[in-house]
């Protein structure tokens, strides 16, 4: 008896305690995020995998296939091909490949580039279950950011629609003609605003 009436005490002071813990959480601020309608902002040290960075003056990758990243990785998850363009001054990145399979976010690549070329991104979403998905040319996706980017910019240059004359709204609720902003030659009075037909009452009449 002494046992049973014991464990029933246990039973319910761990109950109590329970409850207590669940009704001051109950009353706290919400820290869950609804992912993936709501998402945390990125810290601006957060290390996704590395990416080009873009000349501010001409648009095009600062990286010109020095290869010191590819040579730092430890890895060997880099791939760097550069060739001569037609007019440039020196060599040009044509192609950059990570297999972010391999990669361990050492930083090596990123401290060895003299030039600031590639930095880390802010990419944390990479789930997927097709092995190639990690296989990226960043060279590649650079390229179709700035292609994508001209025909925004180039819109936000247009002009915008050229102004209309102002329709005058009849009464009968149909738009007449623009009334000109100036009148006719001299002596002639400017036109006046169009004749609206009246429309018929009941029992035959007109109702004006």
């Amino acid at each position: 008896m002494k046992n049973s009436l014991k464990e029933l005490f246990s039973g319910f002071w761990s109950l109590v305690v329970g409850m207590r813990i669940t009704l001051r959480q109950f009353f706290q601020p919400v820290v869950t995020v609804k992912y993936p309608h709501e998402s945390l902002k990125m810290p601006a040290r957060f290390r996704g995998h590395i990416e080009l960075v873009r000349d501010p003056e001409t648009g095009k990758a600062v990286c010109f296939a020095c290869k010191l990243c590819e040579r730092a990785c430890p890895s060997d998850c880099i791939t760097v091909e550069g060739a001569k363009l037609e007019g440039a001054k020196k060599r040009s990145v044509v192609a950059y490949r990570l297999d972010f399979t391999k990669c361990s976010l050492c930083g090596s690549c990123v401290e060895a580039c003299r030039d600031g070329a590639i930095r880390y991104s802010h990419e944390f979403n990479l789930a997927s279950t097709n092995k190639d998905d990690f296989v990226m040319d960043l060279f590649k996706r650079l390229e179709a950011e700035r292609t994508a980017a001209e025909p925004r910019a180039a819109g936000g240059q247009s002009q915008g629609p050229q102004p209309e004359s102002a329709a005058v709204p009849s009464r009968a609720g149909v738009l007449a003609p623009p009334i000109p902003a100036t009148g006719g030659p001299e002596g002639t009075a400017a036109p006046k605003e169009a004749a609206v037909p009246a429309a018929a009452a009941p029992g035959g009449g007109l109702k004006l």
